[in-house]
């Protein structure tokens, strides 16, 4: 009885899989990454008892956009096709008399048949057909639980420093070697294998690659703050880091990189910022601004000092500044002198530019040679900042006291006394000392 049944299902078995199959699949949804090819047949098709696993010679797959087709024997990848269109597979070990002729058909169907009954009816062969999404997988989110280093280099105030930046956003990845990814990730699955299963050891090891990724924008010169702006550029860095695992080994590679926000911590900001703006104060013209700017603002908070009065509030800053070595005055003129010199102009001798004419008789000096004294006139008195027509005893512009006179200098320490005792150079050329109040005769 067991012969007689082996037979039978071996003969019923080769009859049904006479039938030439047709496969097709829709198409792949965005959390599918493979999937097992399946019959079509609809209701009016006499092909419903072939064996599942079997594949007739000539059956024809359907290959759409954005997918690849892989037929499996036997464990064996042996047809690939990733172009679209219509597939027919013509060397297919299980024959058929619809397809290569009737003779020879019918002659491998009979050794088929023979092959059968030894399995006791049963096919002995595994032939499945898969299909790969080779479009990009989108919406792979990411974040840094802990502090991603980065190294700041900025030539222009000599910074050179790492800091911690936290950052989040989306990436993509897509499907390149569908080979690979059949040998080494999902393997012959009976379904569908979805990105899940693949999307926490990806995002791990993204992560792990995030800080060789940005060491390498670092040393092209990146800000931290352009981050954002080269992407494209990370997104090539990362497939560089993960090539030996995701494009050698699972046949996958990073497709785009996208940064949601990126932040570093309130301390490293802060220093940063201080740097930079601290840089800016080498230009002796920015921090005479800046220093105009604090004097502008001590003198409004001095003009509301209730308590000293205005009077003694601006005696203060005169005081303050004659003891603070430098003045907005010196500073500008030191960026003046800094400054590469017109040709063929001689700066004009008017008591309106008492800066151009000081700057033009002492050319050769130390630079940053004092201000020129505050000079009384008749109608008024003009201060050291350039302020003119001042009618009080001090300053309004920068708190300086009315002058007596105009002073001569000459040098307390060894006697040499200046072409031009009312503007002295910032030092004695004899013994280096500075001029100051003290060298007034």
């Amino acid at each position: 009885m067991g012969l007689i049944k082996a037979g039978i299902g071996a003969l019923g078995g080769v009859l049904a899989d006479q039938w030439r199959e047709y496969f097709y699949c829709d198409s792949l949804e965005a959390e599918v990454l493979a999937a097992k090819g399946v019959k079509r047949s609809s209701r009016r098709s006499s092909n419903k008892k072939g064996s599942e696993n079997v594949i007739t010679n000539g059956s024809i797959i359907a290959v759409n956009d954005g997918q690849c087709m892989m037929i499996v024997e036997q464990g064996k990848v042996v047809e690939f096709s990733a172009e679209p269109g219509e597939f027919v597979w013509d060397s297919s070990t299980e024959p058929t008399i619809f397809y290569g002729g009737f003779g020879e058909g019918l002659g491998q169907s009979w050794e088929t048949l023979k092959k059968r009954f030894t399995f006791g009816g049963d096919t002995g062969k595994d032939q499945r057909v898969y299909f790969f999404n080779t479009k990009e997988v989108m919406g792979n989110k990411y974040g840094t639980a802990n502090p991603v280093p980065f190294r700041v280099v900025d030539s222009n105030v000599g910074l050179d420093m790492d800091i911690a930046l936290r950052c989040c956003g989306e990436y993509s990845y897509r499907i390149v070697n569908p080979m690979l990814f059949y040998k080494n990730v999902c393997g012959n699955v009976d379904g569908e294998y979805l990105r899940d299963e693949l999307d926490s050891q990806l995002k791990s090891e993204l992560l792990t690659a995030l800080q060789p990724a940005f060491s390498q924008i670092s040393a092209q010169g990146v800000r931290y703050s352009a981050i954002p702006g080269h992407t494209m550029e990370i997104a090539d860095a990362l497939n560089n880091i993960l090539s030996a695992k995701w494009r050698n080994l699972r046949g996958i590679e990073v497709a785009s990189f996208g940064v949601t926000s990126l932040k570093a911590s309130e301390e490293d900001e802060a220093i940063i910022k201080e740097l930079q703006r601290n840089a800016a104060f080498k230009d002796p013209t920015m921090a005479a601004a800046q220093l105009a700017s604090a004097q502008a603002a001590a003198m409004q908070a001095a003009a509301r000092n209730e308590n000293a009065g205005p009077a003694m509030a601006f005696m203060g800053m005169g005081m303050a500044q004659n003891m603070g070595g430098m003045n907005t005055q010196g500073l500008y003129q030191m960026g003046q002198q800094n400054a590469p010199a017109p040709q063929n102009v001689q700066a004009p001798q008017t008591a309106q530019a008492p800066q151009a004419a000081q700057s033009a008789g002492m050319a050769g000096t130390v630079q940053g040679a004092p201000a020129q004294e505050s000079t009384p006139d008749a109608d008024g008195w003009t201060c050291a900042c350039g302020h003119g027509d001042n009618k009080g005893k001090f300053c309004p512009e920068c708190g300086a006291k009315k002058p007596a006179g105009v002073p001569l200098y000459r040098c307390d320490k060894c006697g040499w006394e200046p072409a031009d005792p009312k503007n002295p150079p910032k030092f004695c050329p004899e013994c280096g000392d500075r001029f100051d109040e003290n060298d007034i005769q």
